[in-house]
Formats: structure tokens, sequence, C-alpha cells
């Protein structure tokens, strides 16, 4: 509950100067209704208490984001709301106006259904808290957002400026000059709190926060001077606590203060999550800055105990005299809006009131007294104490000179209120001794007055009253007159109450009546009324129901008596009747009649009579019943059984039965292509018929009328209905075990969701040991189970069943159901222990993970966990939720959904057949935020190479971990990339884009990923290339008999691109095929061996480069001519020749240095016959199956191509020949250019076996 409380007293306590003054900073006038947005940062306002069907307050579907800008650009801020009628939306700032309309524009977007704020130019001075405000008639929304309005600095000079700028501006706000001046603290002093802000303006104060404190600094010390700081009469203690508690307010009130400052919100418009911000949720430091204090009131006043605490809180516990209050009838409970002042209200005091009350906030309580006075002791007491009184005064002011006071601070002091909280009341001065006022004898009092009574003509009353003595005799006065017992009173005593009856009221016996005993008298005044009474008998026939037939008429008459005028009203079903055609009101002395003619059923319900004077009103009502014939029955009917043998079907009761109940039905059957109809007889009143007399595959309409004791309806006509076929139910739901004992286990199941359109006879219900493979019949064909649960009890203690069921209808028995979970015969076990070592290994903005162990097994004590649940609540909120339905397995569990940076408590329960555990919970609260992480890429396969063709788009994508969010630098060759790139960065990627390359954009791009923890760098190497263009001009000339020497000229890439090389291809005029002779030739020239004299040689030059391959340049024709000799035949000596041999490397491996990321070719020539066995082998490891090297086996030359070498190829390469005869190696050493790790000692040897 949380209200505002109004008294009528003039003088406050401490907590009520504690309200008004900080209801004076925060401009808080009246007391409203505050309720929270689904939105974060909302806060909607509630003006009425209900709200119409269909009405809503203003709210916010979004949340009205911050902007951070630079300066001369424009800004927007956007809002979409809710509410019904229509709210009105406008726009407001904290530190300035928006009334320049060229540069605030305030506009509605029809098609979006937004309301836009735009700022144009925006500068330094638009750097503030803006609020879209949207209100209709029922209440107001207020959604805060800020725009930071930042200057782009590039010279490092430009920073100092700032600096001193700042400087200068925050000497500026300071409010020194306004402190000085006596006149700005006048103002301020006297004038209302809506005009603080204009003074500080005139006086050219800035920090308006810093001033309002000062302000309540300077309003304290002025009240301490007057002596108007709330100090309770009696003494110089009260004194001290409001010094004591100054310092706290102060505190409290800065508390509010810092909450407006960093929020941009208004002290009322704080919502509570906001408020519990200030708070680290640790009940022990949260304390009473003001505690409760004694309070004195008179019985029958309200009383208040008020609190302020140093934290904002929703609720505190409540107690009174050792038992907890609960809001209601006798005690309003209520809470400010800032949730720091904390009330306790009493109702109507009474002597039973009195006691101890406390206010408890966890371990932290105070405690006070309430003191009830009685009004009537109160004035005998000062009649008694009156003599006393200068004797008492002469006394104190002796006693507080002796003290070291003076009487003028004594009386000062003293003419305060006595009671902190006491609505009502005179002030009291003791008279007499303090101690003397202990012992004396206060004499017969009244516990308990007399009250007023307003009784009714010639019926009884009585006045009751309590003495504090049972001894007392006492005498009953009316109208000065002493009352004797007579025909009209009774006067008895029963201990000490005395009761005053009389037995029949009349007019004259009203007047005030007064009971007096040992000198007190209370008083009373008894009205008699003469209120509208109907006689009994009218009254009793009036109440009984009416039953009339159709057409005919319903009378209705009542005789009455009371004090005239009396109204007469008549209503049916609660609409008041009047003169018509149908209806006729008669009225005459002490009797009233209602005529209703023609009666339709329509008339039937309930009829009231209603009088009324101005002393009292009775009501009577009656029932009007009107018979009729019943309306024909309601279809459409439902089939619920059609098969070979019956029809069964059901439909719907006639909507009027005329007011008789439905006694028979007449059916009439037809089989369809007949004309003729079957009577079929009548059926008892239940809108249900099952037909045995059908034949298969037949179709039958059927007429139906409804019987009542009033007659027979007209004929309902059902639609065709079909004798169907056999058709068997479907499979009912698995059997679900209810509970298992050592030698019983009950079983559950729901029906078939197709019955086969008949209704199920029973159920068949088979058992199965756990690893057989026979199903078992639980109960026999004739024994049929009519319900759906049964308990099997012919099973073996600690063996383990499953269950399956079919269900049985006329056609026969349909499809089993699936098998049910595997069940143990043996009593219920124990509920598991605590699960144990429950903490938290993750965590983030939006989930966290809990890991635990399971709990011990104590045989006979606790059982096996079978299972866990996990709960978690907010720390503002009492209420455990599980998130997870069914039970966890694991002892791990991820849960999700969190708020970012919300506070939870989260405990697990552990569960088996036996139960659920005790919960363990976590012993502090978690944070919705993740664990700092240092920043690290997640990108499993990044590239560190990439060639892109000139023209073609740029993309490198960088996945990343960080907490808290990195800043991320994109560099190329360790400088700042070009704006010509654009960068796009995310929640965990980063994303670097050149739509168009260029050859220029080849280098090194680095991305600098950084945080509070750490940084992480990556480089990759872009080269932007083209299709190579072809050389020039190709030479040949012969060095050395048997070569050629092919020269050309350089392609013009050569220059611009440095991995471009050349490869020489060669046609020899014997054969129709180009072969190359050279590959990744760096230089300008190449020598071709082995030219045979006699052939044409013709050689083409490509230039090649990542991209791809040129256009061949071509050399001229080369041609020896070969001498010719003498040919001479020489016939070789015939001899058989053993061409078997071992495997032996002719041409062995060579040793290869290749550079990072480009190909590599191994080749080696084996002979053997038979045809040896090739095997690849890299550190002795077998490469033949290694998809990412491409081995071949041509006519004895073994070749391995690495497509893309990198540092994981570096290492011992080796191929092995094998076959029937022998087996030969050969071995070579591969390195990578610029890798270190490939340093290693290179050799190149082979050996054979």
């Amino acid at each position: 509950m949380c209200g505002v409380f109004f008294f009528p007293c003039a003088d406050f306590s401490i907590v009520h100067q504690y309200i008004q003054r900080f209801n004076e900073v925060s401009g808080n006038k009246t007391a409203i209704i505050r309720r929270t947005s689904k939105i974060p940062g909302v806060l909607i306002t509630q003006c009425v208490t209900e709200l119409p069907d269909g009405a809503s307050t203003p709210d916010f579907q979004c949340k009205v984001e911050p902007i951070s800008i630079s300066q001369g650009r424009t800004a927007i801020f956007k809002a979409k709301v809710t509410g019904t009628p229509k709210p009105e939306v406008s726009w407001r700032r904290t530190k300035g106006t928006l009334s320049d309309k060229q540069k605030f524009q305030s506009k509605y977007d029809k098609s979006t259904e937004e309301y836009i704020l735009q700022i144009n130019k925006v500068s330094a001075d638009e750097t503030d808290t803006y609020k879209c405000c949207a209100v209709n008639e029922y209440g107001k929304a207020i959604s805060t957002t800020t725009l930071t309005v930042t200057d782009t600095l590039s010279d490092p000079t430009d920073f100092r400026k700032l600096l001193r700028r700042s400087k200068l501006e925050e000497n500026q706000t300071k409010p020194a000059d306004g402190e000085r001046d006596k006149k700005f603290w006048d103002a301020m002093l006297n004038a209302d709190s809506k005009d603080y802000e204009r003074i500080c303006a005139e006086f050219g104060v800035g920090d308006l926060d810093v001033i309002l404190k000062k302000l309540e600094q300077k309003k304290r010390e002025q009240a301490q001077n007057k002596d108007l700081d709330g100090v309770k009469a009696g003494g110089e203690g009260a004194t001290e606590v409001n010094n004591s508690t100054s310092a706290e307010m102060a505190k409290a009130l800065s508390i509010i203060s810092m909450l407006q400052k960093n929020t941009g919100q208004d002290a009322m418009d704080l919502t509570e999550d906001d408020l519990l911000l200030l708070t680290d949720f640790k009940l022990s430091d949260l304390e009473f800055v003001i505690k409760i204090q004694e309070i004195q009131a008179q019985e029958g006043d309200d009383a208040l105990f008020e609190c302020v605490l140093t934290h904002p809180l929703p609720r505190i516990t409540w107690k009174g005299k050792g038992s907890v209050l609960k809001d209601g009838e006798k005690y309003s409970i209520g809470v400010s809006t800032h949730k720091l002042i904390h009330r306790l209200m009493i109702k109507d005091c009474t002597l039973q009131d009195k006691g101890i009350y406390s206010a408890e906030n966890g371990s932290t309580s105070c405690s006070a007294w309430l003191v009830v006075e009685d009004p009537s002791e109160e004035g005998s007491q000062s009649e008694e104490g009156s003599e006393n009184e200068a004797s008492y005064s002469d006394e104190s002011e002796t006693e507080n000179i002796e003290n070291g006071e003076d009487s003028k601070d004594h009386k000062r002091r003293g003419g305060k209120k006595n009671g902190a909280g006491s609505t009502k009341g005179s002030q009291r001065k003791r008279k007499g001794r303090l101690i003397e006022d202990a012992l004396i004898d206060p004499g017969v009092h009244f516990i308990c007055g007399l009250s007023d009574v307003s009784a009714i003509i010639n019926e009884s009353a009585e006045l009751t009253c309590k003495l504090s003595s049972e001894d007392c005799e006492g005498v009953w006065f009316r109208d000065g007159k002493k009352i004797s017992p007579d025909d009209h009173f009774s006067i008895t005593k029963d201990g000490a109450i005395h009761k005053l009856l009389i037995i029949k009221c009349e007019e004259e016996l009203a007047g005030k009546y007064r009971f007096e005993a040992d000198g007190r008298k209370t008083e009373a005044m008894i009205t008699v009324k003469d209120p509208p009474r109907i006689y009994t008998e009218d009254l009793n026939a009036f109440t009984e129901p009416l039953t009339v037939k159709v057409g005919h008429n319903a009378i209705f008459k009542v005789q009455f008596v009371g004090h005239e005028p009396i109204k007469v009203q008549w209503y049916k079903e609660g609409e008041e009747l009047h003169d018509d055609s149908n209806t006729k009101l008669e009225r005459c002395s002490g009797q009233s009649r209602l005529l209703l003619s023609r009666c339709h059923r329509k008339h039937a319900g309930e009829i009231k009579i209603k009088l009324k004077n101005e002393h009292g009103f009775t009501e009577a009502t009656s029932q009007l019943m009107v018979l009729d014939k019943p309306t024909p029955p309601q279809g459409p009917t439902e089939v619920t059984e059609s098969s070979a043998v019956c029809i069964e079907f059901r439909w719907r009761p006639p909507k009027d039965d005329g007011g008789s109940p439905v006694v028979n039905y007449i059916m009439e059957r037809q089989q369809v292509g007949r004309n003729t109809w079957k009577k079929v007889g009548e059926i008892p009143g239940v809108p249900t018929y099952r037909d045995t007399d059908v034949d298969h595959g037949r179709k039958y309409c059927y007429r139906i009328r409804a019987v009542t004791a009033e007659g027979t309806s007209n004929v309902m006509e059902t639609d065709k209905m079909q004798a169907g076929k056999l058709s068997f139910p479907g499979p009912p739901a698995l059997p679900k075990v209810a509970s298992a004992f050592n030698d019983c286990i009950t079983l559950s199941w729901d029906s078939p969701s197709n019955k086969g359109g008949s209704r199920i006879l029973g159920y068949i219900l088979e058992k199965r040991k756990k690893g057989s493979n026979l199903w078992t019949v639980v109960n026999a064909m004739d024994e049929l189970i009519k319900e759906r649960t049964f308990a099997v009890k012919d099973v073996v203690e600690g063996m383990e069943y499953e269950f399956r069921v079919t269900a049985i209808n006329i056609s026969g028995a349909g499809e089993f159901s699936s098998p049910s979970e595997f069940v143990f015969a043996r009593d219920p076990k124990k509920p598991p222990g605590k699960v144990t070592g429950l903490k938290v290994t993750e965590t983030s903005y939006t989930h966290l993970v809990l890991t635990w162990m399971k709990p011990e097994d104590k045989p006979g004590i606790q059982d096996e966990a079978k299972g866990y649940f996990v709960e978690i609540r907010q720390a503002d909120c009492i209420e455990w939720s599980r998130c997870n339905t069914t039970t966890l397995i694991t002892t791990t569990f991820s849960v999700k959904g969190l708020r970012s940076m919300d506070m939870y408590w989260l405990r697990v329960i552990a569960t088996n057949d036996g139960g659920e555990s005790a919960p363990q919970e976590l012993a502090n609260y978690v944070i919705a935020m993740p664990s700092p992480v240092r920043p690290k890429f997640t990108t499993r396969k990044m590239k560190s190479f990439m060639v892109v063709k000139a023209g073609n788009s740029v993309r490198i994508t960088i996945n990343f971990e960080a907490s808290p969010q990195p800043d991320i630098m994109w560099l190329k060759d360790n400088v700042p990339v070009a704006k010509r790139v654009t960068i796009s960065n995310s929640d965990g990627s980063s994303q670097l884009l050149i739509p168009s390359s260029e050859r220029s954009d080849s280098g090194i791009y680095s991305i600098v990923v950084k945080n509070l923890v750490g940084q992480e760098t990556f480089s990759t190497e872009v080269r932007v290339t083209d299709d190579p263009k072809p050389p020039g001009v190709v030479d040949l000339e012969e060095n050395v008999p048997g070569t050629v020497t092919v020269i050309w000229e350089a392609s013009p890439d050569e220059k611009r691109d440095d991995r471009l090389h050349y490869t020489v291809s060669k046609l020899d005029s014997t054969k129709r095929m180009w072969s190359t002779v050279a590959d990744r030739l760096f230089n300008n020239k190449f020598t071709v061996c082995n030219i045979m004299l006699g052939r044409e040689y013709n050689f083409r030059v490509y230039a090649k480069n990542d991209m791809g391959i040129s256009a061949p340049s071509e050399s001229p024709t080369w041609c020896m001519e070969k001498k010719k000799e003498k040919f001479v035949v020489s016939l070789p000596t015939m001899r058989d020749c053993d061409l078997h041999c071992a495997p032996a490397f002719i041409v062995p491996l060579k040793l290869h240095i290749a550079p990072k990321g480009y190909e590599c070719h191994m080749s080696c020539a084996v002979s053997g016959n038979p045809k040896p066995r090739v095997t690849w082998y890299r550190n002795h490891v077998s490469l033949n199956t290694n998809t990412n090297y491409y081995i071949s086996n041509t006519c004895g030359v073994c070749s391995m191509l690495i497509l893309r070498v990198g540092p994981k190829d570096v290492g011992e390469y080796t191929v092995t020949a094998e076959n029937s005869l022998g087996r030969a190696e050969c071995s070579t050493m591969l390195s990578v250019k610029g890798d270190r790790e490939g340093k290693t000692r290179r050799f190149v040897g082979f050996r054979g076996k």
C-alpha cells in the first residue's frame, strides 16, 4: 500500500516536518497512484482509482533512446505511445525550454505512428535531459532520455583548452556568488518552491541541486534559532533527538537529490527500481534516520507512528504488542512515494490499544509506547488536580533551576504537544507531583460509555455502559427526569455492566438519556424512526412464487405501514415498472397492487417492491412463473456411436422448457429413400437415444418432440445418420505409474482419442518383466477394466515391470498403447538430501550457469536423487519461480532470459520418487553481468592471406569474445585505414569492407581488440591483383651444344607484382603436345637441355601470379641440322634376359625451399619389376590417404603437390617403393621461407634394401 495521509491537527511531528520540507523541494503536492511500466525507465501516473472498461493510462511501446552526437548535426528523438483515449504527447527539457521553433521541431508521423522531436544543428547548449510526456484524462506516462553533444578535437592542444574551459564553467556554476549575496538567500528563503529556478536564473546561479541542499540547511538553522524544530514538550530529550537526526535527514535528502541529478527525473517520477539502485540489498545496513516516538492520544482519536529509513525500501514489518499488524479497517499501513517514510495509523483508539508498537526491518527495529487516555477521566482529573497546580508549578521551577535551567527555558520547551502522532485532543498539564500522581485513586469511572441508538417504532432498544467497579449503583435519566422500571423501561445490572431496555419504542420516548454513578455520567441520544414495514402475513404470501399460464393475468398485492409519505416502486428483473397496456400499478392507503395482464414467457422472472420514506426503506421479492408448452429440441445432433449394429446420438434440450421440466421425448424414424415415418415411441426425458434396430450401411432420419406437463413441442428433424462398419478403437495414452509398493503397482491412463465410432466397453492391461519378450495379461477378456485406473497386485518384490493397455468397443479390441516407463515393485523412497557444492561457473548479461554435486546417499534417511529443479527470484521479490518444468538429470543448468545488471537469488532442489529435498540456496545474490574476459578471437579458420581481383570487394570478418565491450581499431600497414574503408562493429564481431578494391589496397590489415583486461591483435595480408600481361619478345641462343637458352622481355606487371613469375613450355616436332620445361621462374631466361639435332623446337613463355596466367609469348622455331653418317646395321646377339629387378630410385627427391602460401611440387623416378608400390611419408606419417596432398604415379614418375605451403608442412618427406624383390627409400626436407621453426637441418638421401 502506498499513499499520503492528511490530518486536521495544526502541529506536526518531526516526520511531518521532514515530509513537508521534502515536498517543498520536490514539488509534490497531491496523492497519486504510481504504476510501473513494462518498458524500463518509463513512469506511469494514474489519476483515478479505478479505470472504466476499455480505458487505459498512457504507456510507451519502447524506450526513447539516448543520443550522442557531434556538434552541427541533427538529433532526432522518436517515441511510440499507447492509451485509451489517445493521449496528447509533449516534449520538455530539464535545463531550458523548447520555445525556439527553428531549433526544436515537434511533429507526428502518421505512417509509423511515431512522435518525433527534431533538434537542428545541435550545440553544447542542447546537452540536457529530455522528457516525453503522454497525457490523457486517466493519467500520464513519462519517458526520460539524454542528449550528449560532443566536440571533435584533432589537435592535442585543443584538449588543454577543453580542460581550461571545463574548469572555467565549473567555477561559474559554483554558487559562491549567490551565497555571498544576502539578497539571494533572503529571496530563496521567502519564495515558493516553484520560483526557485527563476530566482537562480536571475542571480546567475547554475547548480540548482547544490542550492537546494544549502537552502534546506539554512531553513533548519533558521527553524532552530526560532525554536520551531518540532521539540516535544517536557525537557531537552526531544531536542537532543532532533539535533541527532538532522544530519540523517540531510543524508536522506541528499540521496533523493543525488538520484534526481543522476537520472534527470523529478522526485515523484522515481520508480521503485530507481530507488532500489541506491541500496546494496543488505538489510543489516539499513538504519532508522528518525525512529517512532511515544504517542499520547485520547480514546476515539487516531494515532500515527512514523519513521524514516536511510535507504528506500518498499515495505517494513509493523508489530503491536508482539503481533504482526496488517493493513485493514483498524490499521492503515502506508509508505511514501520515495519509499523512505513509513507510517502506521491506529484508527479509533480504545483503551485496549494501549501498549508498545514497533517497526522492524531485518535485525534493525525501533519501538515506542501508545498511551490512550479516557476523556471523561481527564475532566475529573483536571478538576481534582487544579488545587495542586500552583504547588506543582513552583516545585517544578525549583527543580529546573537546580538542574541549571532558567524558568523561561523551561516554559519554552514545556509548551509543545505531548504526543508525536495524536491527531486530536488538547494539551494537558500534569497536576501534582510525578510520584504522587501514580498513587492517586481515580475512583469509579466509565470503561465503556453510552452510544447513540436509532430505534424503530414499536420495537425494543437498549442502552449499555460499563463501570470500573461492580459494586457501584447508578441512576438512569431521560431528558433530565429519573427513569424507574415500568411498562416502557426495564433496568438491569450484570456486574459492572448497566443496561436500560426500552420494551416498545414510541415517538414520545425519544430524547437524551443519561446514566450517573458515583458523580460520573455518560449520555446518549435515542432516535425513534418509523420506516416502511410490510405486514408479516402479506410478506409471507408475497414471497411465495406465483405461477400462471400463458395468456392469464398475474396479481401481486402488499399491505404496509409507516410514516407518510411512502414512495412505492415495482421492479421486474431490476427494471422499474410503469403503467402500460400490459402493466397496471394501483395504490391506496396502506396498500399497493401490481397487475400484469396477458402474461407471456418473457414476463417471468423476479418481481420486487420497494417502499421508501424519510426514515428508511424496505424491499420484498417474489418470483413470477409463466407456464407454456416447450420449444422444439435443439440441434444439431451429435453421433456418439455408429456401428454395424447400432446408432447412438444426442441432442440439446429445448431452449425454453415453458416453465415445466421435460418429461419425455417422442421419437419417429424414417429410412432414407422411403416416404413413411415409423413411430418409435416415447423415451425418458434424457436428450440421448440408442437405436439398435438398424441395418448395416443404411441411412436414417429422426423426428424428435419434447413433452412437458403443459403440452408437446413442435418437431425437430435430424440430419441423415448411417449405420457404420466395424471400427476398432485407437491406442490409449501410455499408462502412468500412480504409486508403487512391494506388493502392488497402481496405474492410470487416458482413453483413446479415436474410439472407433462407439463407446468404450473396457480395457485389457498387460505386463512384462524387464529383459523379457513375453507380455502377460493382467485381467481376462471377460473381466474388463471399466475405469481408467487399476492396481496390479501380481508382482514380485524388487522386479522391474512395464505395462501396456488396449481399449475394447463393440467391434473388438484396438491397438495397444506404448509401453509405460519401467517401475520397481518396492516401497516408496525417502526424499534426497540437499545438493552440495552449489556455485555459479559462468555469467553474462542474459544468462548464467549453475553447477552442483549430487547429495549424499544415506539408506533409510535419504535416498539417491533422480533429478533436480532450479528456482530463481529477483532480489526485490519474495516469490520463487522454477526455471525448468521437467527434472534435470545433469548437475549443471543454464538460466536464461535474465535482465541485464539485475540481482537474482538462486537455489537447487533435488527430487526422486520419494519427494523433494530441502532447497540449497546460494550464499550471495548473483548480478546478471559477464565476468571480465580478455579479448580473444573465436573464428576457427582465420585467413592470414587473401588474394582479391582488382575491382572486387574485400571483406574481412573477425569474431571475438571480450567483456566488458572492447574498443576495436583497424590498421593497414600499422596506419589507420582510409575513409573509403567501411568498418562495421557489432556485439562479438567486426567487419572490414572495401566495396571496390584497387591494387593500392594491397597490404597487411590488422585488427586490435582492446578492453580493460587486455588486448588481442590479428593480421591478414591482402593482395589485390589482376590477370598478368604476357611477357615481351622471346629470343633463343645456343651457348652449349645440346642446349637452348630462352631469353624474354619482362611482363609490364612485373614491377607492380612481386609475386609474378614465369613458366616456359616446349613443343618438339616429333610430338604434338606442349610440355612444361620450367615453372616459377623469377628471372628472364632459362636454358633448356636435351635438345636433339635434326628436330624443330618452339617455345612459349607465360607470366603467372596469384590471380592466373597470361597469354603466351612465342619464340621463333629452333632447328639444328643433323650430320648424316653411314648407316651400319649391327645385329645383336640374341640371349634370354630376366627383366625382374628390385625397386631403385632413378631420380631422387630434391631439396625444396618454398615461400609461405605458394605451391610446392615434389617428384622422383623409380624403377622395378614387378611394379613397386609407392608410399609417401611426412615425419614418418603416411600421406597416401591425406586429402590435403595430391599424389600421382605415372610410369614410374612419382609426384606430390602441396597447394599452399604453411608451417604445418615443414618436415622430412620420405618415398618408399616396395615389391616382392626388395624395398627402396628416398628422403628430403621441406623448408618454408620466413618460418622460424623451418630452420632445421636439410638433407636428401635414399637407401634400398
